[in-house]
């Protein structure tokens, strides 16, 4: 979806500069409005007048002054139509009438508490994730959301006042909460699409656990899709919390420590088995003594009850001959 921002391109002025003039025009009408009535130009009374009207009109220009700070922006809006969004720093004076609305353009976080889904085989799972959001669309960010409805009802008797941080702040909680309830539903499409762990998938099959970076991307790509409408740009997306549910988990546990004892068994008995055919594989070579079939197996039978066993081995020592 193409941006619709526009560059301000309407009157500014440096604001130094129209504060110089602002001070020689207050100067005037002081000067001008006793003069001309002292020197009878014009009645006193209508001196007085225009000096007053001169006075509320040198008051109204002061509405024009803006500041801006690096990546800080103003939606110019003159009776309710969009003339364009201002980005440059520095201060700067424009048609007092102009509706200056003002947002951040800088990065911010948001730690999303974990929420429960359903992974790909339906166990209930805590996922959580952190993100880094900003603008880049002011345009949709203003006019595409009801943000400023929601930046409103946050303020002080309802009312929007752009010369208050308070409001400007009410502003960018309302785009981060947007943010944060359409990070839920990304978070859940993602996370129902891919199992909790490998334990009942398919090995090399990607789960949550395992994707890593990968997952991340497919996050960060479903956020971006969801929030474009709203001119926000996530730059950062990354699952930070991953737990089965409690009320599954100690079960899971029980899974996973089985499977880890499985594991190691089948490293032991591997090993095990490896030992025992270079133990004969060095008796034959060695020629230390000749056995059959017979006591070969219970040499193997020993050595891997040796071997594999949970506890060290009591040796038995045979006082009598070899065939007893």
């Amino acid at each position: 979806m193409g941006t619709k921002e526009l560059k301000f391109n309407g009157f500014t002025m440096n604001g130094f500069t129209m504060l110089f003039l602002h001070l020689v025009i207050f100067t005037a009408i002081i000067v001008c409005g006793f003069y001309f009535s002292i020197m009878n130009v014009i009645p006193m009374v209508a001196g007085i007048i225009v000096s007053a009207i001169l006075c509320i009109v040198w008051l109204i220009f002061f509405a024009g002054y803006m500041e801006f700070e690096p990546n800080e922006a103003r939606v110019m809006i003159f009776f309710g139509k969009y003339k364009g969004t201002f980005k440059e720093t520095g201060f700067f004076w424009v048609n007092p009438f102009m509706d200056k609305k003002k947002l951040s353009l800088r990065a911010r976080n948001l730690d999303v508490e974990p929420i429960k889904v359903n992974d790909k085989i339906g166990n209930p799972i805590l996922i959580g994730l952190v993100l880094v959001w900003k603008l880049k669309d002011s345009y949709k960010a203003m006019f595409e959301i009801d943000a400023q409805t929601m930046a409103s009802s946050g303020s002080v008797g309802g009312k929007a006042n752009d010369t208050s941080l308070n409001t400007v702040a009410n502003r960018m909680n309302a785009f981060e909460n947007f943010v944060k309830i359409q990070s839920d539903a990304a978070l859940r499409q993602v996370a129902g699409q891919y199992a909790y762990d490998d334990n009942e998938v398919e090995i090399g099959e990607l789960t949550l656990r395992s994707g890593g970076e990968e997952i991340n991307d497919q996050l960060e790509e479903k956020l971006n899709e969801r929030l474009d409408m709203a001119g926000i740009e996530i730059i950062e997306a990354r699952i930070n919390y991953l737990a089965y549910s409690p009320e599954i988990a100690a079960v899971m546990l029980r899974r996973q420590q089985a499977t880890a004892i499985i594991s190691a068994r089948e490293k032991i008995v591997e090993g095990a088995v490896s030992m025992v055919k270079m133990a004969l594989d060095k008796l034959n070579e060695e020629e230390i003594i000749k056995l059959d079939e017979e006591r070969k197996a219970a040499m193997i039978s020993n050595l891997l009850v040796v071997l594999c066993a949970d506890e060290s081995a009591q040796p038995v020592i045979n006082a009598g001959t070899f065939n007893q």
